[in-house]
């Protein structure tokens, strides 16, 4: 057992049967990165470690934006709600090295935006998620496990995601950059080249079981590169779940939150946190 795992250890000996929801601040040492990540973990009422109980949890990118959104309250409030899955979240903190580790693993944007996309889905895959099911009560099923981001981020929580349905069963993307690109903007084609969308419907192997929650704000943006009276952003978001639908994926598994007025900001994101939560982690 190494310092933080002992730490780890120590401080959740220390919760018993927790009689409200709480949070704690690790810091986690990256191979695959090659620095220190930190993390916020959330535990619902009643979490006990001793118990054997293993939790549905969710997975956040920009998880240092999760305080500006009052997420500790959001989910307080869903901890108390029966007819809410009891769940564990965990907010992964961005540093400065947020628009190189995010993006999609396959390639890198005509910018070479993301080239170390390939480096944190193995930091999440290989070294986060076994670690975090080694100190907590996590469900080992890839239907209680999903991941969820926010602009960039949500791109990247896409992207695991779709890529490996064997560990994750739903995603959330809050403003979603999937304008991600392998090229720039073409005036004969203004909507090509845009990398998650290629990479759906190339896809020759997929979960039609996964589950997909979009958001977008009508002023996410001013951009409206086709001219077609609608955002990028929502535009982006509509051919996604387009390309979604053609390769099977049943309507029921897919919900689009459009927020009138919402904006590019935590501030949005938070009033759309009880609708994802609660779309994805309803009692069955």
């Amino acid at each position: 057992m190494n310092f933080i795992q002992k730490t780890v250890a120590k401080m959740l000996g220390h919760l018993g049967s927790n009689t409200a929801p709480s949070v704690h601040h690790f810091l986690f040492h990256s191979s695959a990165l090659n620095r220190e990540m930190a993390y916020d973990v959330y535990l619902p009422l009643g979490y006990d470690p001793a118990k054997k109980r293993d939790y549905p949890f969710v997975l956040f990118n920009d998880g240092q934006d999760l305080p500006r959104m009052h997420f500790a309250g959001i989910f307080e409030g869903l901890s108390a709600d029966k007819k809410t899955t009891p769940f564990i979240a965990i907010g992964i903190r961005a540093n400065d090295q947020r628009i190189r580790e995010y993006g999609t693993a396959r390639q890198a944007d005509y910018k070479g935006r993301g080239d170390l996309a390939p480096k944190y889905s193995r930091f999440i895959l290989e070294e986060l998620l076994p670690h975090l099911r080694e100190q907590f009560r996590l469900s080992s099923e890839a239907k209680d496990t999903a991941f969820a981001g926010f602009s960039l981020g949500g791109l990247s929580a896409l992207d695991m995601v779709w890529a490996h349905p064997e560990v994750f069963g739903a995603v959330g993307v809050f403003s979603g950059s999937l304008w991600w690109r392998s090229h720039e903007v073409l005036p004969h084609d203004p909507d090509a080249d845009r990398i998650m969308h290629d990479i759906v419907q190339k896809a020759t192997k997929f979960d039609k079981n996964q589950r997909f929650w979009f958001q977008c704000g009508t002023l996410d943006e001013e951009d409206d590169r086709n001219n077609n009276g609608i955002i990028d952003s929502i535009d982006d978001t509509i051919d996604l779940i387009r390309a979604l639908r053609e390769k099977g994926i049943p309507g029921k598994n897919i919900r689009y939150l459009e927020m009138e007025g919402g904006r590019h900001e935590p501030g949005t994101w938070g009033e759309a946190m009880p609708d994802f939560l609660g779309w994805v982690l309803t009692k069955k």
